[in-house]
């Protein structure tokens, strides 16, 4: 058992680890050709000038959205139709060739190919969300939810920070764009070899019917959701912490250039900080927890996550008056600086909350989901995700360009709008606060 074994004995298991190196590989490959290719655009030439660089980095972003919006519904019901090991596989063997192109579309510069193979890329990581979080509880028991959950959740955002970092590396090298097709396809391969040992996982119910319109189909997903008031919920608060964490992650390279005055270099250090600490969270989150899926750490999470970015607007501010402006700071000369460190340990703690937040809420959907809908509830899930992303992204826009407030004061905002969405939580799902208040009290009691 989990208690005894500790929760990463799950990597000793077939009906784990196969499927975790390839979700593991298929997000790090994700965000290396990515990243790779909005490095390319900002600093080879391709683009002539900075309004054509913006409009293709914003470009390439939707572009990576856009499929979330087209096909998760037809994903969570071919997951709820099909095998979702014998899926798997497939979508990860598409991933190889899309590879293959994309790596052709790098090394030639072909700026619309390398921009079609994003939006591929998208369509497959659509495709593969819905099962990715339906199979663990066709794999894993109800006591190693929270594990498999943890587990999944630390291995997604190190897998993003690690290929956010490689493709920026590999780049950087004369033969920049040859190596980084060479190491997506190498990935790519792994990911397909490693989902060939997935254990099956096969379909409850097989007379589904696969819908063509994304809309409707969609409308019927998030109804399909809305049978049970808390998964929807749940599914809910999920699609807020992308909100926020979005938010979070989309200002941290200006906030470390023109609040903290810091080197380019500052910027990964900053973003390593946000995305250790959700790992760190989700770890921890599933060691308090034990065997068992406990809502009350959802409150406890929230309430974390605007204490610490609420913090970093008030660390951001004693940072600026003790340093005066200080000019291309460099990671080592940040941390010895006043307040460097205050801002470091925010971010990570803001991240390791947002850990604690997460990991039991797709634990709950999980097991509160009927098994012949779980996919096409997830679905759901992945749709409002990427409408909140874009709403975050619509928030930004309006905060900073035309309000024109500064960074850490969109911070400030965005803390005490995490507070509201927790009030608003716990007044619709009064099961969170009760949890909450018992797992307090019985944590206090195992201290005396």
């Amino acid at each position: 058992m989990e208690t005894q074994q500790g929760q990463f004995y799950l990597f000793g298991q077939r009906r784990f680890l196969p499927f975790f190196i390839t979700q593991f590989l298929g997000a790090l490959n994700d965000n290396l050709f990515k990243n790779a290719l909005l490095v390319i655009i900002v600093s080879s030439g391709i683009s002539t000038s900075a309004s054509n660089t913006n409009f293709l980095t914003n470009l390439a972003a939707g572009l990576f959205i856009l499929p979330y919006f087209l096909f998760s519904t037809t994903a969570g019901q071919l997951a709820d139709k099909y095998d979702k090991a014998w899926l798997i596989r497939r979508i990860k063997f598409a991933e190889i060739l899309i590879m293959l192109v994309g790596g052709y579309a790098l090394y030639t510069s072909n700026v619309m190919l390398m921009m079609s193979i994003l939006f591929l890329l998208g369509v497959q990581s659509a495709f593969f969300g819905p099962i990715k979080y339906s199979i663990i509880p066709q794999h894993l028991s109800p006591k190693e939810l929270m594990a498999g959950n943890a587990q999944v959740g630390m291995g997604t955002f190190v897998s993003i920070l690690i290929g956010t970092l490689m493709g920026a590396w590999l780049v950087s090298y004369q033969s920049g764009a040859l190596l980084v097709a060479a190491v997506a396809v190498l990935f790519a391969l792994g990911g397909w070899w490693a989902s060939c040992a997935i254990p099956d996982a096969p379909a409850d119910k097989g007379d589904i019917h696969i819908g063509l319109n994304p809309l409707s189909d969609a409308i019927r997903n998030i109804s399909l959701a809305r049978e049970n008031p808390t998964v929807f919920f749940c599914i809910m608060a999920i699609s807020w912490f992308w909100l926020f964490g979005g938010s979070f992650l989309t200002q941290v390279p200006n906030f470390a250039v023109t609040v903290l005055y810091g080197h380019p270099a500052l910027i990964s250090v900053l973003l390593g900080a946000f995305i250790i600490g959700v790992a760190i969270g989700s770890v921890l989150c599933a060691k308090v927890s034990g065997e068992q899926v406990e809502p009350g750490l959802i409150p406890f999470g929230a309430i974390g996550l605007s204490l610490f970015s609420a913090d970093l607007y008030f660390a951001s501010g004693s940072y600026q008056l003790a340093n005066n402006g200080i000019e291309n700071i460099v990671p080592l000369t940040f941390f010895g600086l006043s307040g460097g460190i205050r801002v470091f340990v925010d971010l990570v703690f803001i991240g390791m909350f947002g850990g604690i937040f997460i990991v039991p809420l797709y634990a709950m959907v999980q097991s509160r989901s009927a098994s012949n809908k779980r996919a096409r509830i997830i679905a759901a899930n992945n749709v409002f995700n990427a409408i909140f992303m874009v709403a975050g992204a619509i928030l930004g826009i309006v905060c900073l360009s035309l309000i024109q407030m500064s960074i850490p004061q969109f911070f400030a905002l965005i803390s005490a709008a995490n507070a509201g969405f927790l009030i608003f939580l716990i007044w619709h799902v009064p099961e969170f606060k009760l949890r909450f208040l018992a797992w307090i009290t019985n944590n206090r009691d195992k201290q005396h």
